[in-house]
């Protein structure tokens, strides 16, 4: 059994737990939090048996052989470096890091410690994505990858009343970029690698963060549009179009109806079963490795990690959206 702690008790860890626990080896150990009433209740609630409000002491307990981290994203590198340097494995959530530079950070520590390092972005696991990766040559040369994820936020009516929550701060490296865009961006990359150039825009709040943007990243024969959005909501799909037709996506961020259309006027349905708990396939990945001696994921590598990082590194250069966390790497 592989001995989990989690970090961050929020609506997403207990998502993860309901999809890990029906994986193999799975085994719910500790939880950390800030504050001991708020880890009590979470542990009562999932019947876990360690608390801890010190990470230094979780991570050293004996009592867990790896941690799922979704705390918010200005923690994750220090946390996860923590973690990693009393031999611990990590799943971190997206966005992995604040930027690049703590990521390679991150990959320093992983590989002096020798444990495992993965970034939580579920897409790139999902069978549906596989589908996508398994057919695209089907569209001859691709010409256009179209992704959008536009989804009004349930905390923007909170910021337009005054109340500045968790996902319109800065301090904790938020905003529509890190927490829907990267859906967009994590896919692209898997898919087609590194753009040659990118130009990005974008709406700022007066809080510090970006309230919806937009980038167009440039290939050798190709180009990228992205979409992204927590202040409007679109059901648009996206599309990978080539000169024999297009791959449509219902959702980038969970793909669960993918069909290609030709040019011909034929339809393809290339859809896969997937669970209905789509963050399984993320924890399987994590605990499959582990169980294997393995230290970075063949899907959600490091290479993929760091360059979409640099991607919204820069785009965020370009519409002025700067973090607390940037600082550490200008000094």
């Amino acid at each position: 059994m592989i001995r989990f702690g989690i970090i961050g008790t929020n609506w997403i860890t207990e998502r993860f737990i309901d999809a890990a626990r029906e994986v193999e080896g799975f085994a719910l150990s500790a939880v950390y939090s800030r504050s001991a009433e708020t880890g009590d209740a979470f542990a009562a609630k999932h019947g876990i048996a360690a608390v801890f409000t010190d990470l230094d002491e979780m991570a050293a307990s004996g009592l867990i052989d790896a941690v799922y981290i979704a705390s918010p994203n200005s923690f994750h590198a220090g946390q996860a470096i923590a973690c990693m340097n009393h031999g611990i494995h990590v799943l971190c959530e997206k966005p992995i890091a604040s930027n690049a530079y703590e990521f390679r950070q991150m990959i320093a520590a992983a590989k002096e410690n020798g444990v495992l390092l993965m970034e939580a972005l579920k897409s790139t696991l999902l069978p549906g994505f596989k589908a996508v990766q398994d057919n695209i040559q089907k569209l001859g040369t691709v010409r256009r990858y179209f992704a959008s994820y536009c989804q009004y936020s349930s905390r923007y009516d909170a910021y337009k009343a005054g109340t500045v929550l968790n996902a319109f701060n800065p301090v904790f490296s938020n905003g529509a970029l890190m927490d829907l865009g990267i859906y967009c961006v994590y896919p692209l990359v898997a898919l087609f690698g590194k753009p040659e150039a990118i130009k990005a825009t974008g709406v700022m709040l007066e809080s510090g963060v970006d309230g919806e943007g937009s980038i167009v990243l440039q290939y050798a024969g190709m180009d990228a549009v992205i979409m992204y959005s927590k202040i409007t909501h679109s059901s648009l799909p996206s599309e990978i179009q080539g000169e024999n037709g297009s791959i449509v996506i219902d959702k980038i961020s969970e793909a669960e109806k993918i069909e290609i259309q030709y040019r011909t006027g034929t339809v393809e349905d290339i859809s896969r079963e997937t669970s209905s708990k789509s963050m399984y396939y993320e924890a399987k990945e994590f605990i499959d490795l582990i169980k294997a001696g393995r230290t970075e994921s063949s899907v959600n590598t490091f290479e993929i990690s760091l360059a979409t990082l640099e991607i919204m590194d820069e785009a965020r250069k370009q519409i002025g959206l700067v973090y607390p966390a940037d600082a550490v790497e200008a000094k």
